[in-house]
């Protein structure tokens, strides 16, 4: 079964730190672009940041950039995404998703993603 699982979401205060983990079963990341996206209550699900199949090449939306770092782990099939200085903004779910890329190495990737995790719920509060 071809599967992502996304961990590490919880409750965390403004200002701290979460690390959150995208574990690939099934399949090998080795060749896919891997991206973070998030879904706040009550609003459209927005892309966060995006890492290609080497680690070369990296991206980042606005909101998140200087705070939220993406990086991945070939041999353990797992890409993680380091989020510092958490506001209560950043409460979200936050998705994983894979898309196969061959050899390109670059991000984001041309269209849509071919796999996608269930999502972790990270919680910014007092």
């Amino acid at each position: 079964q071809l599967q992502l699982v996304e961990s590490g979401g919880g409750l965390v205060q403004p200002g701290g730190s979460l690390r959150l983990s995208c574990t690939a079963s099934g399949f090998t990341l080795d060749y896919y672009t891997v991206e973070w996206f998030r879904q706040a209550p009550g609003q459209e699900r927005e892309g966060v940041t995006c890492i290609s199949r080497s680690g070369v090449d990296t991206k980042y939306s606005d909101s998140v950039k200087g705070r939220f770092t993406i990086s991945r782990d070939n041999a353990k099939n797992t890409v993680f995404l380091q989020m510092n200085s958490l506001k209560p903004e950043d409460t979200a779910v936050y998705y994983c998703a894979a898309r196969a890329t061959g050899l390109t190495d670059r991000c984001p990737p041309n269209g849509d993603p071919d796999h996608w995790g269930k999502g972790t719920l990270v919680t910014v509060s007092l």
